[in-house]
């Protein structure tokens, strides 16, 4: 799955395909150069930076402009555009130190004011993204290779957004001179330059390789093309008959077939896959604002049963949001809701529901229906019917509006900050009931502005008490797959669904 992040993510429902890298066998042999082709399922909506996105159509992105930091293999942030950073004593004033050698694909140069200009777009742009940078209240810029970005209150996942989209910086003078033709051609310092002539916007991107790239390192094709594929099984047959080199698959339907062609599956976990609780105060549904429910709920379904029947087993089964890299995860609230319907029966009993209770649901037909229809059943064997609404293409925005008090669905996990950010927060975008719980925004606060060790140990309660709270009923994290054949090797991002340009090498 995608990352949801806001209504604007209903378009990555549509995007339910295979996606990854390609390229002719007979140019990607060799052991350096050549041309990497990219399959990919989305086009952006524009190549600007202001607009941008991540996940899987971060390789546009990647390949035109660089990042303030870069997000490494080993889940650390490293320096790129800055080539150090440091925080003031409350974390409320971040300063950046700029490369002094990096020039943009016009020959204008980095500057902490081109810095400064495109934060500031970022922030008032079109990405789903732009509230990352809410925190950030004015930019300083004492000299031209230092910028002081100073927040309104502490963010922990500050250096994480640098790292991504909020991080990619275009240049000062194209943003000057024509800022609407960046939709359709970046300019940036990145280690490709988009061709513009060979390029066919919504179907095929042909980047060449930057001569005078600062990181030459990185740089390890001469050509890269971004294909827009969205058919799943043309890029299968295009995996059996050698016309590619990498492939992002979407489930692990396939995987065999793909090893028996001679590819390696390299996988990473990236996301969890289960129930929101939504309505948690009980306002459209009274029976969820029992905890008593919530839990009922979570005891409903054999997780295990669902991994096997609808990831063939790839993947790891789980009771809590948090991912196992967090500081908050906790290996033993993995077996606080162990399948029994008879609990679950007994809970809905106590709560007041011995007939159970109805809970409206919205459905897209881009999500396979056997998951509509375990989820049904496994729910009504405790007494619990389901009413489903096809929200088509509305899926998204309907559960955000919100119209309905629980759905299921799949989201990232990110860094510990990020995550609450996204899905435990009052202001967190799946959070659309706003619900807010004293202990947890007490733990949420700790989080935010304690030191490292307060944070880890805060987080860890956090994510005990709406475990125990019942916030969610998680099933599992999917393995999510990248496939390469014989003559190309990646290395898998733990923050990312789609790996880095970087990180992708023909196989010495």
């Amino acid at each position: 799955m995608f990352r949801w992040k806001t209504a604007s993510a209903a378009l990555a429902i549509a995007a339910l395909a295979l996606t990854g890298c390609s390229s002719p066998g007979s140019e990607s042999s060799s052991n350096s150069g050549g041309t990497l082709t990219l399959a990919n399922t989305l086009a952006p909506t524009t190549l600007d930076a202001a607009g941008s996105g991540w996940a899987v159509i971060s390789p546009y992105y990647q390949a035109a402009y660089d990042t303030l930091l870069r997000a490494t293999t080993d889940g650390k942030i490293e320096p790129f555009l800055a080539e150090k950073w440091s925080y003031n004593a409350d974390n409320t004033a971040l300063t950046l130190n700029l490369r002094k050698d990096v020039t943009f694909s016009d020959g204008s140069k980095l500057t902490s004011a081109v810095v400064k200009t495109n934060l500031e777009r970022f922030q008032k742009g079109t990405s789903p993204d732009a509230s990352f940078l809410k925190a950030v209240q004015s930019i300083e810029t004492p000299d031209d290779s230092t910028a002081v970005l100073h927040l309104s209150a502490p963010d922990p996942a500050m250096l994480n957004y640098l790292a991504r989209d909020p991080g990619l910086i275009a240049s000062g003078d194209a943003i000057s001179k024509d800022p609407k033709s960046l939709a359709t051609n970046p300019i940036g310092s990145g280690p490709y330059i988009l061709d513009t002539k060979e390029t066919v916007i919504g179907t095929s991107y042909v980047y060449t390789k930057n001569p005078k790239y600062w990181n030459a390192a990185v740089q390890h094709y001469d050509k890269l093309v971004i294909k827009v594929m969205a058919d799943a099984t043309a890029a299968l047959n295009a995996i059996k008959s050698g016309e590619v080199n990498g492939v992002r698959l979407l489930n692990n339907n396939n995987l065999e077939e793909v090893k028996g062609a001679g590819w390696t599956v390299n996988q990473n976990e990236m996301n969890v896959f289960g129930m929101l609780l939504l309505d948690r105060a009980g306002t459209s549904n009274k029976a969820l604002g029992d905890v008593r429910v919530r839990q009922a709920i979570n005891y409903a379904f054999d997780r295990k049963a669902l991994l096997k029947a609808l990831q063939f087993d790839n993947g790891t089964v789980t009771e809590q949001v948090f991912p196992k890299r967090s500081a908050a995860f906790d290996a033993d609230l993995d077996n606080r809701y162990a399948f029994d319907p008879q609990k679950a029966k007994q809970l809905l009993a106590e709560a007041g529901y011995p007939d159970g209770f109805t809970l409206n649901m919205p459905t897209t037909a881009s999500v396979g229906a056997t998951t509509w229809t375990l989820l049904g059943q496994q729910l009504a064997d405790v007494g619990i019917k389901v009413a489903f609404t096809d929200a088509a293409s509305n899926f998204v925005s309907d559960i955000l509006a919100p119209k309905y008090p629980a759905a299921w669905i799949g989201l990232e996990q990110q860094s510990d900050w990020q995550l609450i950010q996204f899905m435990v927060s009052p202001t967190a975008v799946w959070n659309p009931f706003k619900y807010a719980d004293p202990k947890a925004d007490e733990l949420i606060k700790q989080v935010q502005v304690g030191d490292e060790s307060a944070r880890q140990t805060a987080a860890k309660d956090l994510n005990k008490y709406i475990v125990e709270q019942a916030w969610f009923a998680p099933w599992y994290r999917p393995n999510n797959s990248f496939a390469t054949d014989s003559a190309t090797s990646v290395k898998m991002l733990p923050s990312n669904v789609f790996p880095a340009i970087y990180d992708f090498e023909p196989k010495k």
